[in-house]
């Protein structure tokens, strides 16, 4: 009978390996150890050094936007790149290299593919428009009243 064994866990400097041999831009954060910032297609993240050596993330992934990685915000009914100064709606061609970025980072990080990543990019934040009356903490009238 077969073991499972459970995969080899990507170190920091191998991630950094991976990343600058798949053409990643690489730098080190400005003033901070052990952290750099990684960016391709149009994406950007920070990793770190783990204590037990591991990769970790800082922030990120996300699309670059006015030189700063913007978070995604689903609002229901679009999506939209959020950064300290500004938001603009996410594209699809954003999307798109956000998810391949995203897939090639955790391939360099090591870090587990799951199902709902898989399938498409996901959202740092959901934010739906509420109907009115519907706001968390308040209880709907009986009979409309």
């Amino acid at each position: 009978m077969r073991s499972r064994q459970k995969p080899p866990t990507k170190t920091f400097d191998s991630a950094l390996t991976y990343l600058r041999a798949h053409a990643f831009d690489v730098e080190q954060s400005p003033g901070v150890a052990n952290q750099i910032q990684v960016r391709k297609h149009g994406c950007g993240a920070v990793l770190s050094g783990l204590e037990d050596g591991g990769v970790g993330y800082v922030l990120g992934p996300g699309c670059l936007v006015g030189g700063e990685i913007a978070t995604l915000v689903d609002r229901g009914y679009q999506k939209f790149l959020t950064t300290s100064r500004l938001q603009v709606p996410a594209t699809a061609e954003r999307l798109r290299a956000l998810h391949l970025f995203s897939e090639e980072l955790s391939e360099a990080a090591g870090t587990p593919d799951y199902y709902n990543q898989a399938l498409g990019t996901v959202s740092d934040a959901y934010l739906y428009d509420r109907v009115k009356g519907r706001e968390p903490g308040t209880e709907p009238a009986e009979n409309g009243h």
